[in-house]
């Protein structure tokens, strides 16, 4: 690894799948205001949409992830279109 470009400041880092609550513990220099406990120690947490643990490639099955509300943004767009159908 090259030096000096790397930041110093890694730490244990709580990440957290909002998709089915499942928490990793693993080094990051990722930035975080929010914190959590896990097993009795309090970790800055990271919180991930999608991690392996909800991924159709790693679980094997398909799930449909929505977070941005995009399929309600589109049906009400073409409900018109849609109902004709």
């Amino acid at each position: 690894m090259k030096k000096g470009i790397h930041p110093e400041s890694y730490r244990l880092v709580a990440f957290k799948d909002m998709s089915n609550e499942q928490v990793f513990i693993s080094r990051s220099a990722a930035p975080s205001k929010e914190t959590i406990t896990v097993d009795g120690v309090e970790y800055p947490v990271i919180k991930l949409e999608i991690s392996s643990y909800s991924h159709p490639f790693y679980t094997g099955k398909m799930k449909f992830v929505d977070t941005a509300g995009r399929v309600d943004k589109f049906r009400n767009k073409y409900k018109n279109h849609l109902e004709k159908k």
